[in-house]
């Protein structure tokens, strides 16, 4: 008689788990299935006792806003795939924030799985997780700048602007033609390049110096959104900050708009396909996955 779980068992208990998740979380900008395609065969699995294990695991996004007095700004989200033998093993979760550095969040990532080994073996944890997210991703954010002003003493002027930002902006939908053309006539006033892609989903992306960038985001997140968030973000240090090395790191040239039909589809459906082709000449790919969770065609 053995006490491991089969692998039916924790196909169902992820299921329980699923279901928990979105009635607690119903609205799509809280919690949704990335790959609809996998939580239906990990459904049929667990149903029929013939039928074969799922061919990939079940991956979905939590959105956190954490509990903090000025975090009108701060979303944390947590992209999570549950490995075929979680609860049994632990969920695979990504924390990600467009506020967070790259050390910030490898920080916050590999103490949050700290705190789930120690606290949640074999035993459904998103809840768990989402809550530790809730409570301290955000002290991660100022962790290190506090740090490192300290050692900047030296009172020379540093100067202004010597980063290069790129913003992976993912709304729910863009149809509306003013937010468009204020999309492009924004970047083109702030010299930011990248493109925009309308229709349902709509992706944004702008690149160009740090505060140029910072300001196009204040502005756009100011307009009327269903949903929309920095889904991904760049920084590089640019080494002398001239116009040469700006133009050095752009992937655009211009700011565009880019329209990827989907043949005779309900119009507004982009062809992710052809975005993704997109995205791979201009060395992009891995956004992607970023965006829609699954490999690209």
């Amino acid at each position: 008689e053995t006490t491991e779980m089969t692998n039916r068992e924790e196909a169902e208990i992820q299921i329980s788990e699923l279901d928990l998740l979105s009635s607690m979380f119903p609205y799509e900008e809280e919690f949704v299935v990335t790959d609809q395609v996998a939580l239906a065969e990990l459904k049929h699995y667990a149903e029929n006792e013939s039928a074969e294990m799922p061919s990939s695991k079940v991956q979905f996004i939590l959105n956190v806003k954490p509990e903090v007095s000025n975090a009108s700004m701060m979303d944390f989200s947590m992209a999570c795939a549950l490995p075929f033998k979680y609860p049994t093993v632990l969920p695979e979760i990504n924390v990600r924030s467009a506020l967070l550095s790259r050390s910030q969040q490898i920080h916050l990532n590999s103490d949050l799985k700290t705190y789930l080994m120690k606290n949640c073996s074999g035993e459904p944890c998103m809840l768990s997780a989402r809550e530790w997210v809730k409570d301290h991703a955000a002290a991660y954010i100022d962790r290190e700048l506090s740090s490192s002003s300290s050692k900047t003493t030296s009172n020379a002027p540093q100067p202004e602007d010597t980063m290069f930002t790129r913003l992976w902006i993912y709304s729910h939908h863009i149809y509306n033609k003013q937010k468009r053309k204020n999309i492009i006539d924004w970047a083109k006033e702030l010299s930011l390049s990248g493109f925009c892609m309308p229709g349902k989903p709509g992706v944004v992306c702008v690149e160009g110096l740090q505060s140029s960038c910072e300001e196009f985001w204040s502005r756009v997140r100011k307009l009327t959104w269903k949903r929309i968030l920095v889904r991904h973000r760049e920084d590089v240090s640019l080494e002398g900050g001239g116009h040469a090395e700006i133009q050095k790191q752009r992937k655009f040239s211009t700011l565009e708009e880019k329209c990827f039909d989907a043949h005779g589809a309900r119009g507004n459906h982009m062809d992710l396909g052809q975005l993704y082709r997109f995205l791979e000449e201009k060395g992009c790919a891995d956004i992607f996955q970023m965006y829609f969770g699954v490999e690209g065609q």
